[in-house]
């Protein structure tokens, strides 16, 4: 069994009052009373039965005993001290393993891992991109970039954005054709497709086109897949937002009409309640906030613009 230890606060005051020769400039540094540290000490001295300092006309004079003792002290607040720096620089810092989507890794996250590098060098980024959820109980990650509705108990959910889904193509498939009939005119160019035919009749009835003739067009069954055809000029393509946000601010993409309707689910920064505030996830979670909330600067920016036209 370990020997009992004295109070680590009557060894602070002790090692503070024998580095300042004073029990006023001990308790002015550690921001308590004179009394206080003089009380702690005097304990610190019964528990030891060992007088530590001589108190001679308002001086402070430390033992020999003090002074051996002092070395100790002094040894062990040190390692304790250097210990809890490299504790915390372990949370802020080291390896930190997020899980994704393969769609959400290679339209949004990868085109901007190069600056999170180079803001936070200590932090080793390791993205795995994967269609199942994790678990975390069970599998070594520390935080998820997921796609829902931001239910999922136990775990900690900020949503990284809200989303809306539009009409988007390449620049050069708008330049090759008029349009004169507004959205209506969606329906004179190739449509591409996400995992069914349906998606675009949707679309369109919400935006007030009943009945139109969607049966036409490739059908992929990757998001990224669906914006990459677009940008190659095979056709119109339906995108949400986060996954369209770096194509179309950098005039890869266009959106095709201004009409757009909104998203009930979106992306959402997940990990265990228990490890949120970690230092390291908390410092990854605000450079992805802070990401989507320039991304939305910049597309609001283009508002008036022939690059987007957001309704």
């Amino acid at each position: 069994m370990r020997p009992q230890l004295p109070p680590l606060n009557a060894l602070k005051a002790f090692e503070a009052a024998a580095r300042h020769e004073s029990f006023t400039r001990a308790a002015e540094e550690l921001c308590v009373t004179q009394g206080a540290v003089s009380h702690q000490v005097k304990a610190l001295e019964t528990e030891l039965a060992v007088k530590l300092f001589n108190r001679e006309r308002q001086r402070l004079i430390i033992t020999e005993a003090g002074r051996d003792y002092l070395a100790v002290v002094r040894d062990a607040l040190d390692r304790i001290a250097a210990g809890t720096e490299r504790l915390l620089q372990r949370q802020s810092a080291g390896v930190l393993t997020v899980s994704t989507s393969p769609d959400f890794a290679a339209k949004w996250l990868v085109h901007r891992l190069g600056h999170f590098a180079e803001a936070h060098s200590g932090i080793d980024l390791r993205v795995s991109a994967t269609l199942h959820h994790v678990d975390f109980a069970r599998e070594d990650v520390d935080l998820a970039v997921r796609h829902g509705d931001g239910n999922w108990p136990g775990l900690d959910a900020v949503r990284l954005s809200t989303e809306r889904l539009f009409a988007v193509c390449s620049p050069k498939l708008l330049s090759d054709r008029r349009r004169n009939g507004g959205v209506a005119d969606i329906l004179k160019f190739p449509l591409i497709h996400l995992d069914s035919r349906s998606d675009w009749g949707n679309w369109l009835r919400g935006v007030g086109i009943e009945d139109a003739d969607v049966a036409h067009g490739p059908v992929l069954n990757r998001a990224s897949m669906v914006i990459d055809a677009a940008i190659n000029g095979q056709g119109i393509a339906l995108a949400r937002t986060t996954l369209a946000a770096w194509d179309l601010i950098n005039g890869r993409l266009v959106l095709a009409f201004p009409e757009s309707t909104p998203l009930s689910k979106t992306y959402w920064i997940v990990c265990p309640k228990a490890s949120a505030a970690q230092p390291k996830i908390a410092t990854f979670r605000d450079w992805l906030l802070a990401e989507a909330s320039n991304d939305l600067r910049q597309l609001k920016s283009l508002v008036g613009t022939s690059k987007i036209k957001p309704r």
